[in-house]
C-alpha cells in the first residue's frame, strides 16, 4: 500500500485519508473514490488528495478485519459486521469472559498494523456486551500478514463467554448475641440480588449459633440439595481453625483455601463438601458492592473451576476501591477544593444516530403524546438540576434542531456520526463547561426517563463528591443514563467506533454507584415494535 498525496487524475480507486468536502458533498474518511468522485473533486478545484493506494496483494481494512474475525474460534461470542477497519465481538450470553492471553499476544506481535484487544481475564459480562475488537490500523494490510494471524487463530479457542448456569444456592447465617435480625434479613436480600444477576437461585436459608457443630450440620444438610453453600459468619474468620473452616472439615469436607489476596474480600473461605462448593463469605459480602466474594461466586456459577492457585493469583488487580459502606475508609481522599457541595453537572443528550433499525424513519422525531421524542427528552433534561443541556446532532441535523426550536439547549454538531457512538460522546464532552464536575450521558431514545430520575443521579453524584460514576439501574442490572466524573473526560477522547464509555468505567477503577429508577433505565426504542409498544408514532 502506498500512502500520501496523489494527483487527482490518478485517484480513482484510492482510499481517502481524511474527510473531504467538495461542493455540497462530503466524502468521508476511508471512502474509496469512484470516477464520479474524482470528477466532483476536480470541479471543486482539487489537484491532489491525500489517499492510500492498495497493492494487488492488499486487503482493505474491513476485509482484513473480517477475515481475522472469521478465523477465530470462540464460544458464546458473535462478530458484528466490519466498519472503519474494525470488527467488534459481543457476548451472546451473560457470563464470565475467558481469554487465551498468549494467543492474543502472538497476534499482536505479528505486525503493528493488526491489533486485537479484549476484556480482562474472568471479566463478568452481560449479553450483548462487547468483549473484544479486531482493528486494522491503516486502510489496507498485506494478505500475507492476515494469513499469518489466521493461522494463529486456527490453533485453538481464543476466548469465550462461559454462560451463567441456573445453580441452586443454600445460605447459612450464624448468630451471636447482639446481631440484629435486620442485618441478617438485609444480607439475604443482597445475596438474592447478587445471585439473580447471574442466574443463580437461593433455595434455602439456615440460621444457626456461631458454633462448629451447628454450622457443620447445616452445611451437610444444604449440600444435599444445592450446588453451592454460602456461609455468613456472625464473626469474621480470624484463624484457619475458626468456626467456618473448621465446620467444613467437621462435615466431611475439604478447605481449599482460607484467605484471599483481594481487598475487600480477604477473609473468604473456599471448600468442597459432598462434591459441592462451600464459600465462607467475608463480611464485605453483606454489601452489594463488588468484592472478592463476587469474583469467586460468579466463576462458580459460570461453571468454571476455582482452585487455591486461582485465588492466590488474584492479588494483581485485587486492590479494589474503598467502598462507602465501610465505616472508616483507610485513606479518605480529600474533596476537590474547586468543587462545592452543589457540584455543576451538564447533560449530554445524544441525538445524532441514524435509527438504522427503524427501516427509514428517524425514531427521535416519532411523536409521543403529540411531541417529538427528542423534544420530550430535551425538556426533561432542562427540567432537571443539570446546569446545561448539550444536544449532539448528526443524522438529519436540521430536522432534529427544528424539533428543538425555542428550547434553551446548546448544540454540538457531529459530522462523523456514522463512525459510531464514540464520535458523539467526544463531540458532546467537548462542549461541557470547564467548571462542570461531571457530564450525564442521556440517550435521546429513552421515553421513560423523567426529570426526577435525572435528579436522583445528580444527587448521588454530589453525595459522592464528584468522584464516582453514577448509573441508572433496574432490578440490579445497569442501564442508562450514566453520569461520568470529569476524571474520565480525557479518556473519552481516545474512544473509537461504536463504543461507549462502559469499558472506560471498568478500566479506570472508579467507584460506581447504581441508582434504581425502575424499568425506565432499560427501555429504549430501537425498533418500530419497541417504539409502538412504548406509545410512540413514527413520522416519515
Amino acid at each position: 500500500m502506498k500512502f500520501g498525496p496523489i494527483p487527482i487524475d490518478t485517484a480513482e480507486g484510492a482510499v481517502l485519508a481524511h474527510a473531504t468536502t467538495a461542493g455540497e458533498r462530503r466524502l468521508r474518511k476511508a471512502h474509496r473514490l469512484s470516477a464520479d468522485d474524482v470528477s466532483l473533486l476536480k470541479a471543486a478545484g482539487f489537484s491532489e488528495v491525500v489517499a492510500a493506494v492498495l497493492a494487488s496483494d492488499d486487503l482493505s481494512e474491513d476485509a482484513a478485519a473480517e477475515k481475522i474475525a472469521e478465523s477465530m474460534i470462540h464460544r458464546n461470542v458473535e462478530a458484528k459486521p466490519a466498519a472503519t477497519g474494525r470488527v467488534n465481538l459481543h457476548a451472546q450470553a451473560a457470563g464470565i469472559f475467558t481469554v487465551d492471553a498468549a494467543m492474543v499476544d502472538a497476534i499482536n506481535a505479528v505486525d503493528p498494523t493488526i491489533t486485537i484487544a479484549t476484556l480482562a481475564q474472568h471479566a463478568p459480562v452481560e449479553k450483548g456486551q462487547m468483549v473484544a475488537t479486531v482493528k486494522i490500523i491503516p486502510f489496507a494490510v498485506g494478505s500475507a500478514l492476515v494469513d499469518a494471524v489466521a493461522r494463529i487463530c486456527a490453533s485453538g479457542e481464543i476466548f469465550a463467554v462461559n454462560a451463567y448456569q441456573p445453580v441452586r444456592v443454600g445460605v447459612i447465617q450464624t448468630v451471636l448475641p447482639g446481631i440484629k435480625t435486620s442485618v441478617l434479613d438485609k444480607t439475604l436480600r443482597v445475596t438474592e440480588a447478587r445471585l439473580a444477576r447471574s442466574g443463580g437461585r437461593l433455595t434455602a436459608e439456615r440460621r444457626t449459633p456461631h458454633e462448629i457443630g451447628a454450622v457443620a450440620e447445616a452445611a451437610a444438610s444444604l449440600a444435599r440439595d444445592n450446588d453451592i453453600v454460602v456461609i455468613f459468619g456472625a464473626s469474621a474468620m480470624s484463624d484457619f481453625g475458626d468456626v467456618v473452616p473448621a465446620a467444613i472439615e467437621k462435615a466431611g469436607g475439604i478447605v481449599i483455601r482460607a484467605g484471599m489476596p483481594v481487598d475487600p474480600g480477604n477473609l473468604l473461605v473456599l471448600g468442597t463438601l459432598a462434591g459441592k462448593r462451600v464459600i465462607g463469605a467475608p463480611g464485605c459480602a453483606r454489601s452489594p458492592k463488588e468484592n472478592g466474594f463476587d469474583w469467586v461466586l460468579d466463576r462458580l456459577i459460570a461453571g468454571l473451576d476455582v482452585t487455591a492457585r486461582d485465588i492466590a493469583g488474584m492479588g494483581v488487580g485485587g486492590l479494589l476501591m474503598e467502598i462507602p459502606t465501610r465505616p472508616q475508609p483507610r485513606e479518605p481522599l480529600p474533596a476537590p477544593k474547586s468543587l462545592s457541595a452543589e457540584l455543576k453537572v451538564d447533560i449530554v443528550l445524544l441525538a445524532a444516530g441514524r435509527s438504522s433499525r427503524m427501516g427509514g424513519p428517524n425514531k427521535l422525531l416519532a411523536l409521543f403524546d403529540g411531541k417529538p421524542l427528542v423534544r420530550r427528552s430535551a425538556q426533561r433534561a432542562l427540567g432537571s438540576k443539570a446546569s446545561d443541556t448539550i444536544v449532539v446532532t448528526g443524522h438529519q441535523r436540521e430536522r432534529v434542531r427544528a424539533a428543538l426550536s425555542g428550547l434553551d439547549v446548546t448544540f454540538a454538531d457531529n459530522p462523523d456520526f456514522a463512525e459510531g457512538l464514540s464520535s458523539s460522546l467526544k463531540a458532546g464532552i467537548a462542549r461541557v463547561a470547564g467548571n462542570a464536575a461531571g457530564a450525564m450521558i442521556v440517550l435521546g431514545d429513552m421515553p421513560g426517563i423523567a426529570s426526577a430520575d435525572l435528579d436522583r443521579l445528580i444527587d448521588a453524584f454530589r453525595k459522592s463528591e464528584g468522584r464516582s460514576v453514577v448509573r441508572a439501574s433496574h432490578e440490579g442490572k445497569r442501564g442508562n443514563p450514566v453520569l461520568l466524573p470529569r476524571s474520565l473526560f480525557a479518556a473519552i477522547a481516545h474512544l473509537e467506533g461504536d463504543t461507549g464509555a462502559r469499558h472506560l468505567v471498568e478500566a479506570e477503577g472508579l467507584d460506581v454507584v447504581d441508582v434504581e429508577i425502575g424499568e425506565a433505565a432499560s427501555i429504549d426504542v430501537d425498533t418500530p415494535e419497541a417504539l409502538e409498544g412504548a406509545g410512540g408514532v413514527l413520522q416519515d
